[in-house]
């Protein structure tokens, strides 16, 4: 008996039929109800907080509060709905707006045009309160903190450290390296100076040079996480933060707000995440067919490398993967993709321990993968080169994937687990 899948190639759907029996697991992530009102979300988050005092108690009037918001690359986070929200809280508590500041957690991303301030924060909330940009390269910006039991010396911008209270917001979704986005990483990459960023994410990389990348640092772990728990000491530093952060369905509109204490808060946060977009299963399959979701989730390979992150956690150490990925730009972001361009692993390796990017961790985890499992990427004609220089086989059509998986499991009665939404999907093996 065969079974029909759909599964999204940039704007096109693919169909396949699989032996029903040979399928373990079909993984999507969960339906889950939006919410409606989101200004009274924000209300009931904030003045019902998780291990903390409600923010009317939390802040008083004379206070001068700091608002940590995320950059332009998380705009998925659609701070205009609910900043404006934020920003009536406090004024009902006795801070006017003129005591409220906006610090734009950039890491060491580049800084941001006027125009972009108002597409990320939207024009309210430009036009109320003062926005200042934390650069992590301009030193004098940032003063110490203190050092964490990992040795690595912290520095936080000024305009974060100075302010009576602090309110550090974001999205929390599953994270490649810091097990969950969300929190924490408000203080570290995002306003934190750059050699604090640079001594954090080494921690992603292995201990032992020519070794690669620290196992311990990947989506949905924090137990053990060196990365994870060195930047939670740093956020801690920092005594008088309060904490909003977002969850989302995975249509991407808001599913729950989470404020209050900034660790405690946000681990709740994480658990929500975990029951809308972490999947139990209870084997690893010989094959996984996983699909992005088509576009933009596939646009270019560093969109796709989340696909194939979460599909290397379905699939046994001896399998193969086949992934789904169009990459119409598949030379974009050029940080990523000049990546490939050295000739070994253990160059990218070298090169990324002298300065690390998250592109370039990117660039050497998909490369490992790759080499440790198979990878047959479905994608665009005109991309072979760039996939085979990247460690990836590539093809045209789903049907030729096929052909090559099973010529390298050399069998016919293998497993099959299918991903129709892997971009956004975590496999949780159970046991």
């Amino acid at each position: 008996m065969l079974k029909d899948f759909v599964l999204g190639l940039g704007d096109k759907e693919v169909s396949i039929a699989l032996p029903e029996k040979q399928v373990i697991h079909v993984i999507e992530g969960k339906a889950v109800e939006a919410i409606a009102d989101v200004p009274a979300a924000v209300k009931a988050a904030v003045t019902q907080p998780i291990g903390s005092p409600p923010l009317p108690k939390v802040v008083k009037a004379g206070d001068k509060v700091v608002i940590i918001a995320s950059d332009i690359t998380r705009q998925w986070i659609s701070y205009p709905r609910f900043l404006p929200a934020l920003l009536n809280e406090l004024n009902q508590a006795g801070i006017p707006d003129s005591d409220i500041k906006l610090v734009v957690s950039l890491g060491s991303h580049r800084r941001h045009t006027d125009q972009e301030n108002v597409q990320v924060y939207g024009e309210e909330t430009v036009g109320r309160i003062q926005i200042v940009q934390s650069y992590a390269p301009a030193a004098e910006d940032f003063v110490y903190t203190g050092k964490t039991s990992r040795g690595v010396e912290t520095y936080i911008n000024k305009h974060v450290v100075n302010a009576d209270k602090v309110i550090m917001t974001g999205g929390i979704i599953y994270h490649p390296m810091a097990g969950f986005g969300g929190g924490r990483k408000a203080i570290v990459p995002g306003v934190a100076g750059y050699s604090t960023i640079q001594g954090n994410h080494t921690f992603c990389l292995h201990e032992v040079i020519g070794q690669g990348v620290n196992p311990n640092c990947m989506s949905g772990k924090l137990e053990g996480n060196n990365m994870h728990e060195d930047m939670s000491e740093m956020a801690a530093m920092l005594k008088h933060t309060f904490l909003l952060n977002a969850v989302f369905t995975p249509t991407g509109q808001f599913a729950r707000f989470v404020a209050g204490h900034p660790y405690t808060a946000w681990l709740e946060g994480c658990k929500t995440v975990e029951e809308i977009f972490g999947v139990p299963i209870t084997a690893k399959a010989d094959l996984v067919i996983a699909s992005a979701g088509g576009f933009p989730k596939d646009i270019n390979l560093y969109q796709g490398t989340k696909t194939t992150e979460n599909a290397i956690m379905a699939v046994k150490d001896d399998g193969v993967i086949i992934a789904l990925l169009e990459c119409r730009d598949i030379m974009e972001p050029p940080d990523f993709s000049g990546w490939f361009n050295y000739e070994s692993l253990y160059d990218r390796e070298i090169a990324l321990r002298k300065a690390f990017t998250v592109p370039g961790f990117i660039a050497l985890k998909t490369g490992l993968m790759a080499k440790k499992v198979p990878h047959i990427i479905v994608t665009l004609p005109q991309n072979k080169e760039f996939m085979e220089k990247a460690g990836l086989i590539a093809v045209t059509t789903l049907e030729e994937a096929m052909a090559i998986a099973e010529q390298k499991l050399n069998r016919k009665d293998y497993t099959i687990t299918v991903m129709p939404h892997a971009a956004n999907t975590v496999p949780l093996l159970q046991g």
